[in-house]
């Protein structure tokens, strides 16, 4: 069955190739993904990293390294945004100091014969894959050639499981030595497909990302700036389009109990400046873009709509009160763990699917609020302009909150090494 499978795989990837030179994503850097164009020479260690998520957890592994001049090392990913974190990596002096000999490259098609190209050509010693990259012609070819695998920061959802085990002789044939996998539950997803034995769990390494120091006093104050004396500020950060609507109902309810509350509002994409400049105006709300700011604050009771980049931290560590966009509607969220670091209890809506890595207990601690819609929403904001805690409070537990799940990056660094000198557990 597992022969079977892997066959079809194959000719699947025959039928597709034609198509996927024209594919807008791909078609960047495509000769590279067909492993025409790639380095030549030999490397110890070979990373892959999916995406821009995978590409920030590659470059603290590659800082983490300990120094060794004479390893080489290979670092791949899907994606242009990727390929764009990795650049700005690797010419770190301090990395190019540790590590002088790092090569990147697009990861090639997983069709096996381009993969069997390509894993004989770099050689192996270990190969690392992060999260949840599990690529059949891959994993064939490095069994093939002896190479040492490791998952590193993984994780695997129940719906993966179900479907890996529908194949289990074929990834019983294709296992890594090692998994460390991010919890519990996705170890034990990982065991179920793979065996016991070879699984263990670390703190995810996004949490070594995470900077817990205070960094933003002074951009903070000139934000603090653009409120008047008498008014207090809150937040709307990265607000996504399908929720807009919803947003602009909030905002309407909260002006109703705090009138001369000044409301910070930053789009995820500044595309939709215009939509909200409209909508605003048929709510006969007061508004100002924050770049016509200048002299003088915003008039009390209006909403600034934030068309600058790189301020959203500073108006976090300013507000009183902060919603999270990407969470109203099932888009997966986006970044919490930003306001409650600046001492804010930030309030969400019910999707947080993109940060589930943060952990549930981050909400039975009360550092941040899960509301299960727009109204709910509005009534916690509004309580808690009403009643802030104190920021530093909230700066210190945030703070010990992610420091407890730090550790990530070394237990992860401490595995590749022992890979790289053959003594995995």
């Amino acid at each position: 069955m597992s022969d079977i499978a892997f066959g079809l795989y194959n000719f699947g990837w025959h039928l597709v190739l034609p198509i996927l030179k024209t594919h807008p994503r791909l078609k960047d850097g495509f000769a590279a993904r067909m492993f025409i164009d790639q380095p030549a020479k030999p490397a110890d260690l070979w990373i892959q990293a999916a995406s821009a998520g995978e590409a920030y957890l590659a470059a603290g592994l590659i800082k983490s390294l300990p120094s060794d001049p004479k390893a080489r090392i290979l670092v791949t990913t899907n994606t242009r945004q990727g390929m764009e974190i990795l650049q700005k990596a690797v010419t770190d002096p301090v990395v190019r100091s540790s590590h002088p000999d790092i090569m990147l490259t697009f990861f090639p098609f997983d069709q096996p014969k381009i993969m069997n190209a390509a894993v004989r050509r770099i050689q192996p010693k270990v190969m690392v894959l992060l999260e949840s990259e599990l690529w059949p012609g891959l994993l064939s070819a490095l069994r093939r050639h002896d190479c040492r695998i490791l998952i590193i920061n993984g994780r695997m959802t129940p719906k993966s499981v179900k479907g890996y085990r529908l194949l289990s002789g074929l990834w019983k044939k294709l296992a890594p030595d090692h998994v460390l996998a991010i919890s519990r539950q996705d170890a034990d997803r990982f065991a179920a497909v793979f065996g016991q034995d070879r699984v263990g769990v670390m703190p995810n390494i996004k949490f070594d990302g995470v900077d817990t120091g205070d960094g933003f006093e002074e951009s903070a104050g000139r934000v603090q700036s653009l409120v008047p004396e008498n008014s207090d500020f809150l937040v709307f950060g990265s607000v996504r389009q399908e929720e807009e609507s919803d947003i602009l109902k909030m905002i309407e309810q909260i002006h109703t109990r705090f009138p001369d509350l000044v409301i910070g509002l930053f789009p995820r994409h500044m595309h939709r400046l215009k939509a909200w400049q409209q909508n605003l105006e048929k709510q006969g709300r007061k508004w100002a873009f924050r770049s016509a700011l200048v002299d003088a604050p915003a008039g009390p009771g209006s909403v600034v709509l934030w068309d600058t980049f790189g301020e959203l931290n500073a108006a976090y560590s300013a507000a009183k009160a902060v919603f999270v966009g990407g969470s109203l509607a099932p888009l997966g969220g986006q970044n919490f763990l930003e306001p409650l670091i600046n001492g804010v209890v930030p309030v969400i809506g019910p999707s947080w699917e993109n940060f589930f890595w943060i952990g549930q207990e981050v909400f039975s601690a009360d550092l941040v609020h899960k509301t299960p819609d727009w109204q709910q929403a509005a009534a916690e904001l509004i309580r808690l302009l009403e009643n802030p805690l104190p920021r530093d409070e909230v700066q210190n537990k945030a703070a010990a909150y992610v420091r407890n799940r730090q550790g990530g990056t070394k237990q992860a660094c401490e595995l590749v090494l022992q890979a790289l000198e053959g003594k995995l557990p």
